[in-house]
């Protein structure tokens, strides 16, 4: 469970998050986070996904970054605020050369602070303990099929498409692949 304060380091893939409120703080009506994203985060495959039961919002507090909602990509700025309705396609990159940092929550939070835990260990398998660069492999797929897997409830990968993150997580979870 998170806590206030808790930095989720996921640096190997241009992210790092700081829990601003958990859904301990807030009775599961939301988690808000702070975001610092890194220059170039996202720019080969970013993961579009839908939260089938949550919306999420962003606000852009400092740099550039681009969005992608519903069937397009589209640029913001410090200032700008975006709200994502349930079950829409969407997903983020920063593909400039400096940092942004963005205010964003899920509403509700249902598990999505133990997604990004989880993600967060995934990482550290993959990287064996952050002492490899991360890639996405064959290894790293299947690692992150099988979290993805976990949490349908929270999150539905779009692109790469579910059938393919379904059929790697069953694959990984049968040849032993926990994390």
């Amino acid at each position: 469970m998170a806590t206030k304060d808790q930095v989720l380091n996921m640096t190997p893939i241009g992210m790092n998050f700081t829990v601003l409120k958990a859904s301990s703080d807030t009775g599961g009506r939301s988690l808000d986070l702070h975001w610092e994203v890194l220059p170039l985060c996202n720019i080969k495959d970013p993961l579009l996904h839908t939260h089938p039961h949550a919306i999420e919002t962003y606000e852009l507090l400092e740099g550039e970054m681009e969005f992608f909602v519903k069937d397009r990509w589209s640029l913001a700025k410090k200032g700008d605020k975006l709200t994502v309705p349930k079950g829409v396609t969407h997903g983020f990159r920063n593909p400039t050369a400096h940092s942004a940092a963005v205010y964003n929550t899920h509403q509700p939070a249902l598990r999505m602070e133990y997604y990004f835990e989880d993600v967060c260990k995934v990482l550290d398998k993959v990287t064996e303990n952050r002492t490899k660069e991360f890639t996405m492999n064959l290894n790293s797929k299947l690692y992150m099929s099988v979290l993805m897997n976990n949490y349908r409830n929270e999150i539905i990968a779009k692109s790469p498409p579910d059938a393919a993150i379904k059929l790697l997580g069953a694959i990984a979870k049968l040849i032993g692949i926990t994390y």
